[in-house]
C-alpha cells in the first residue's frame, strides 16, 4: 500500500491516496444524500489520520466546496430547492462563519483548539442524533393508530408535522414578515430566520463543517420545512459558507490543496448518486438514517479523545474503525437502496407499458 502513498507539502506527512479517494466518495454520497457538507466525517477522520485540527477543517471545507456544487445542480433539477430562503440563509451564515472561524483561530494559538473542538462535536452529534431518534419514534407510534398503514421508512404517510418549537417561532409576529411558498411556509418573521441563521453560521465556522450538519435539522425543526426540501436547500448554504470558509483557512495557509483535490475525485461521483437516492428514501427515512449517522460519529470523536487523555493505540483504533465503518455501511444502504428502488421502478414503467 506504500505505493500509493503521496506526499502532502502543506502538512508534512504522507498518506495513501486511496484512502483520501475512498473518503471523497463517501462523503460525496452522504452530502449528496442529506444535504450537508459531510464535514462531520472528514474533519475527525483526517484529523485521526494525521492532519492538525486548523489543517483538516481548511481542507474538509476546500473539499465540501468542489462537491457541493454537483450536488447542487442534481437537486436544483429535481425540484429540492427554496432558493428564496437558500439565499437569504448564504447572507446571514457568513457573518456567523466569520466568527466562528475567528474562534478556533484563536484556540489553536492557545493550543486547545483539538479539544475543545472534539468534545463540541460529541455535545452536538449526541444531542441532535438523540433527538432525531425520539422524533422519528413517536411518529411511528401516531402512524400505528391509523389502520391499515404500515409504517415504511421510505415514505411519508403522514403529511409533515412541525415541532412545538417550530410552532412557537411562528407565533412570534415581529414585523418585517416573510413567506416561503416552495417550503409551504406562509408567514413568518424574518427577524426569526436571521437569528437561526447565525447560530449555524457560527458553529458551522466553529466545527468546520459547511454548515449542513446544523442547517438541514435546524430548517426540519426550527423552520419546519419538508425533508426533502430542507435537504436541497441546504445545499445552498453549503456551497456558499464552504466557499467562504475556505477562503479564510486558505489565507491562513490552513488548506492542504492536494488532499483537497484528491478527495474531491471521489466526491464528485458519490455526491450524483446521493443525491438521486433522495427520489427514494424521503421523509423520515432520511431523518432516521441521519440520526444514525451522526451518532455514531459522535462514537468515535469520544474514543478518539480517549485516546488523546490516556495514549492506548487501542481507542485510536476503535475510532478508526467506528468512524469509516459508519460512513461505509451509510453510503452501502443509500446504493443498495438506490439500486434496489431503481430495478422496481424499472420493472413498473415495462409493466405499464406491456398493459
Amino acid at each position: 500500500m506504500n505505493n500509493f502513498s503521496i506526499y502532502l507539502p502543506v502538512v508534512g506527512i504522507h498518506f495513501n491516496v486511496l484512502i483520501l479517494i475512498l473518503i471523497g466518495f463517501c462523503v460525496g454520497v452522504i452530502a449528496g444524500f442529506f444535504g450537508e457538507g459531510g464535514g462531520w466525517f472528514v474533519t475527525p477522520a483526517l484529523n485521526i489520520f494525521g492532519f492538525p485540527m486548523a489543517y483538516a477543517i481548511g481542507t474538509c471545507l476546500s473539499n465540501i466546496f468542489g462537491q457541493s456544487l454537483g450536488a447542487t445542480k442534481k437537486h436544483h433539477s429535481m425540484g429540492n430547492i427554496d432558493w428564496k430562503l437558500g439565499l437569504i440563509s448564504v447572507i446571514v451564515s457568513i457573518v456567523g462563519f466569520e466568527a466562528g472561524s475567528q474562534v478556533v483561530l484563536s484556540l489553536e494559538k492557545s493550543g486547545n483548539a483539538g479539544l475543545i473542538i472534539r468534545w463540541l462535536y460529541v455535545l452536538f452529534l449526541s444531542g441532535l442524533g438523540g433527538f432525531m431518534f425520539y422524533d422519528y419514534f413517536v411518529l411511528q407510534k401516531k402512524q400505528q393508530k391509523h389502520e391499515d398503514e404500515t409504517f415504511d421508512i421510505s415514505v411519508d404517510k403522514l403529511p409533515p408535522s412541525r415541532t412545538k418549537i417550530a410552532e412557537k417561532l411562528y407565533e412570534i409576529k415581529i414585523p418585517p414578515m416573510i413567506s416561503f411558498p416552495i417550503s409551504r411556509i406562509e408567514s413568518v418573521s424574518l427577524w426569526i430566520i436571521i437569528t437561526i441563521f447565525l447560530f449555524t453560521g457560527f458553529f458551522s465556522g466553529l466545527l468546520g463543517i459547511g454548515g449542513g450538519f446544523i442547517i438541514m435539522p435546524t430548517l426540519v425543526y426550527l423552520i419546519g420545512l419538508p425533508t426533502i426540501i430542507a435537504v436541497g436547500t441546504t445545499l445552498i448554504t453549503v456551497l456558499f459558507s464552504s466557499a467562504f470558509g475556505c477562503f479564510i483557512y486558505a489565507i491562513n495557509g490552513r488548506v492542504e490543496i492536494i488532499a483537497a483535490l484528491v478527495l474531491l475525485v471521489g466526491a464528485s461521483i458519490g455526491a450524483q448518486i446521493g443525491a438521486t437516492a433522495v427520489k427514494y428514501i424521503k421523509g423520515y427515512g432520511i431523518r432516521l438514517l441521519f440520526a444514525i449517522m451522526i451518532v455514531f460519529a459522535g462514537l468515535s470523536v469520544i474514543t478518539e479523545q480517549f485516546y488523546k487523555l490516556s495514549g492506548k493505540i487501542f481507542f485510536q483504533t476503535i475510532s478508526e474503525i467506528v468512524l469509516i465503518g459508519t460512513a461505509l455501511i451509510m453510503t452501502s444502504i443509500i446504493i443498495g437502496k438506490l439500486i434496489l428502488e431503481s430495478r422496481k421502478e424499472r420493472k413498473r414503467n415495462a409493466e405499464s407499458l406491456e398493459v
